[in-house]
């Protein structure tokens, strides 16, 4: 009863993170965090009561594993433990941030803090400063990075995405009928002259198509994730059928109804982002199908990529350009003009990281510094680099982007080494290819954007990498069996 609960909390945030304009909003996020919160809790509770009931669980003279199995933990072993271990020492550094420092020891650790406390206050020597400029804003990302480690480690621990892929396949489908319905009601809207996102009125600002997001950026980036993991999950329902069919005709026929729903889905799913006009999720998008014909092709290796994948892509690109691609194509061709400003705004903000290297200005302290150092005119304020790494380099300085870069490279190796380890007929292969290009494709967009900043967006990178971790540990397990043997 709890695992069902645990599920329907879990599909409740999948459909109300994006729903709620990106959840970039305090009661949005905040909403999701006491979500997570609650899962969290309730998992906590399922295990504790399976201690109880089960016997011998205080210690097992048989050697055996004295955790119950509904509660046992499957993400085992070093890489666990190193996960964990360079998770927790970032959640220490954020903490170290809000830490009120003597000012001498603050005065070695950030020079740059230094200087301005002391202008900012007349008897320095009797007083102590954090190294975050603006504590508060601190504590609100801390919660946020708090919450979806939180959510990272329970969907590695917990049992909930085991039962050969059925609560997975669950969630794969409510996301990707999320993002079907992002894309058609975004048209809608768009194309309708409608305008609105919900109850507010945004004829004003409404040039592309957006979903529920404000920000065009911010929905090319959901889909991103949502379109390769999508495609990855259609490739596994046809992996048991590879070899089976002689030719493209024989195929074509045997397809049954939901397939081809799941591949008009993407088809959908590929022109609202397409019609969202965002260039650097455009190019994203066909990097992403790049890697994807790429990696998924025929156990025979008559074809160098897969003909399937860029069938999907040339049918949705034919439907756009027949409604019509003059605007999109328009935004490419001042992609220039929009370089330039942007290259200023990566300039001042490594001008930041430059003067707070080691431990940053304080993590979500972004608009309250950059003003110090804009070299622009800009109306209102700036809210983000246009860069997601740039910025977190800039807030939580060499020490912090340092434990993020080899947390993600050690996790990037041991995903890609152990889902090729499955062979073309396991549907595991396609579910775990299709996660890891959302997630790439999502990394390279946030080169040029804010991206992974979105809660709804960082919510589903969550889950697609807890999806990546789980699959490649099934290939894990499987290498070390046959080596057993």
């Amino acid at each position: 009863m709890i695992n069902y609960i645990i599920t329907l909390i879990l599909i409740l945030l999948i459909v109300f993170t994006p729903i709620a304009f990106g959840s970039i909003e305090l009661w949005a996020f905040s909403l999701m965090e006491l979500g997570i919160l609650l899962i969290i809790i309730l998992w906590a509770v399922q295990t504790a009561i399976f201690t109880l009931r089960s016997p011998g669980v205080a210690g097992a003279k048989d050697g055996r594993n004295p955790w119950p199995v509904q509660c046992r933990a499957n993400f085992t072993g070093p890489h666990s433990a190193i996960s964990m271990v360079l998770l927790s020492l970032f959640l220490l550094l954020i903490l170290f941030q809000l830490l009120p420092l003597p000012p001498g020891i603050l005065k070695i650790l950030s020079p740059k803090t230094f200087e301005l406390r002391s202008a900012l206050s007349f008897d320095l020597s009797a007083l102590s400063f954090p190294l975050s400029f603006l504590p508060f804003a601190t504590k609100i990302e801390f919660f946020k990075w708090l919450t979806l480690i939180g959510l990272f480690f329970f969907l590695l621990r917990s049992k909930i995405l085991d039962d050969k892929y059925r609560v997975m396949r669950q969630l794969i489908i409510v996301i990707m009928l999320v993002g079907v319905a992002e894309s058609l009601y975004g048209m809608f809207e768009f194309f309708s002259g409608h305008k609105y996102i919900l109850h507010r009125n945004m004829e004003d600002r409404m040039s592309f198509v957006t979903g529920t997001f404000i920000n065009r950026n911010h929905f090319a980036g959901y889909l991103l994730m949502v379109i390769p993991l999508s495609v990855g999950f259609l490739f596994s329902r046809e992996a048991m059928q590879i070899g089976r069919f002689r030719g493209w005709r024989e195929r074509l026929v045997s397809l049954d109804g939901k397939t081809l729903l799941i591949g008009f889905s993407v088809i959908v799913m590929i022109l609202g982002l397409l019609f969202s006009a965002s260039r650097m999720g455009i190019s994203s998008l066909l990097l992403s199908f790049t890697l994807i014909s790429l990696l998924i092709r025929s156990p025979s290796k008559e074809h160098r990529f897969s003909r399937t994948s860029m069938l999907i892509l040339g049918l949705a690109l034919l439907w756009a350009a027949w409604v019509g691609l003059d605007a999109v194509i328009s935004r490419f061709l001042t992609s220039s003009e929009d370089f330039k400003f942007r290259s200023i705004f990566w300039v001042n903000t490594f001008q930041i990281f430059k003067d707070f290297p080691l431990f940053g200005s304080g993590l979500g302290t972004f608009t309250q510094v950059f003003p110090m150092y804009r070299s622009f005119h800009l109306i209102g304020i700036a809210t983000h680099a246009e860069n997601d790494f740039l910025q977190l380099a800039s807030e939580v300085g060499l020490v912090g982007i340092g434990l993020l870069l080899i947390l993600f490279l050690f996790l990037l190796y041991k995903a890609i080494s152990r889902i090729n380890s499955f062979s073309h007929r396991e549907s595991g292969r396609y579910i775990g290819i299709g996660s890891l290009v959302g997630i790439l494709a999502l990394m390279f967009h946030s080169i040029v954007e804010k991206n992974i900043q979105v809660p709804s967006n960082a919510f589903l990178y969550t889950i697609l990498w807890a999806i990546v971790l789980r699959i490649s540990l099934r290939g894990a397990n499987r290498l070390n069996n046959i080596a057993s043997e």
